[in-house]
């Protein structure tokens, strides 16, 4: 795997090379764990091997804030619930929270990047 530096160095069609696969990889793990994206996709007109490049992205529905209240609390988590670590949520004053889980390495993420922002910014 490629380190941090390597990555902010790449041009332009590595970056783009990376994004797809990463797209790629989330729309096919949406899809298939994900009952409500998968229906709203299939509404669409679009399944995980549709998305052959970046500009495939117009092509996939929007979450909605009602996609979130309608599946409250969890019922768009990709993961089991024994393996979300952190679970934040709106205060919900116009309706149902919009609640969202992390994963362990979704805060390691997290972390890292906020360590970079707080760098660049001195």
């Amino acid at each position: 795997m490629m380190g941090i530096e390597e990555l902010e160095k790449l041009p332009r069609q590595g970056i783009e090379s990376i994004q797809l696969r990463r797209l790629q990889k989330l729309v096919a793990r949406v899809y298939e764990r994900v009952r409500p994206y998968r229906e709203k996709m299939d509404r669409a007109g679009v399944r995980p091997g549709d998305i052959r490049s970046l500009a495939d992205l117009r092509r996939l529905p929007f979450t909605t804030k009602d996609d979130l209240r309608d599946n409250y609390p969890f019922g768009l988590f990709t993961v089991p619930l024994d393996d979300v670590v952190r679970v934040h949520a709106s205060s919900g004053t116009t309706g149902k929270p919009t609640v969202v889980g992390y994963t362990a390495a979704d805060i390691g993420v997290w972390a890292d990047v906020m360590a970079r922002c707080l760098a660049m910014g001195g």
